[in-house]
């Protein structure tokens, strides 16, 4: 699945380019927590049976949800303290590279709806508009597959046939999510993200 889908966040990430524009700092740094933890989740897969964290999926995956509805009042309250010490850095506060690593270690281990994580963590943390949040997360959701895909080419036997149909309808997925995604309000948008996390919360737990 990471090696088919890792190209569709790639398409993402180049849909949403303007909305990158002066965050090259801010995406290097954090991009570097997704190569670490990337790497560090695909091992993991390679080492731990998938079942050894099934618990905790879908309780991470609510929680960014949760976290995605209350983003905006936590977000306030976040940069209100930042301000009284000096203001909010451009990269965020303190917590949000290593948030970004523990959502790069689950990335490349499970995949499923990292981009919800991301986007909680980027939306309490960073003092941005949401769409730019969703430009972040897209470049942080396809260095952590591509990472991630890289070690499983390696290591792992992969399906080819399937990774193929799976790389074409993620490009075309990514590129139609970037169309849409940039034309919803602030409002819409995070209503988007919740569903698409419920939606893996059940698709999980029905697999599992």
């Amino acid at each position: 699945n990471t090696v088919g889908l890792f190209p569709g966040s790639i398409s993402g990430a180049i849909g949403y380019r303007a909305e990158l524009t002066g965050q090259r700092a801010r995406v290097l740094r954090l991009g570097s927590a997704s190569l670490i933890g990337g790497v560090a989740g695909a091992l993991l897969l390679l080492t731990l049976p998938k079942s050894a964290f099934n618990a905790i999926v879908p309780v991470l995956i609510l929680l960014g949800c949760v976290l995605v509805i209350l983003g905006p009042r936590i977000s306030r309250r976040v940069s209100a303290r930042a301000d009284a010490r000096g203001g909010l850095p451009d990269h965020g506060v303190w917590w949000v590279w290593p948030a970004v690593l523990l959502t790069g270690v689950y990335g490349g281990y499970f995949g499923a709806a990292q981009g919800v994580l991301l986007m909680a963590v980027l939306g309490i943390g960073v003092a941005d508009t949401m769409q730019r949040h969703n430009a972040t997360k897209n470049v942080l959701a396809a260095i952590v597959n591509l990472v991630a895909a890289i070690v499983f080419v390696f290591v792992a036997h992969i399906d080819w046939s399937v990774a193929i149909v799976l790389a074409v309808g993620s490009v075309v997925g990514g590129q139609l999510g970037a169309t849409v995604g940039r034309r919803l309000p602030p409002n819409a948008l995070r209503a988007v993200i919740v569903v698409v996390g419920v939606v893996a919360i059940v698709s999980f737990v029905v697999k599992n």
